[in-house]
């Protein structure tokens, strides 16, 4: 199995320390490498805010990213569980 590559190592350990997952620093990281932290940071901000969703549909979501407990959440556990994703 290949070993992952950090492109931006500065990046990565800044957003490790801010408390990131190493999967969501290492996406960022490399992405910010490749085309700019500028081009990257416009790219996010076309869904609807997660407050704007019914609870099925957060639930449906939670469902499909593996969120765990999310039968007994309420509507605003939801939201947290799904933005610390």
């Amino acid at each position: 199995m290949p070993k992952s590559q950090i492109k931006d190592e500065k990046k990565y350990k800044k957003l490790r320390d801010k408390g990131e997952s190493k999967e969501k620093a290492a996406r960022i990281a490399n992405a910010s490498a490749g085309q700019g932290s500028k081009k990257v940071a416009k790219k996010g901000g076309k869904s609807a805010s997660y407050s704007d969703w019914t609870k099925d549909e957060l639930m449906k979501r939670a469902r499909e990213i593996g969120v765990k407990g999310r039968s007994s959440m309420s509507k605003s556990q939801l939201v947290d569980a799904l933005r610390d994703h």
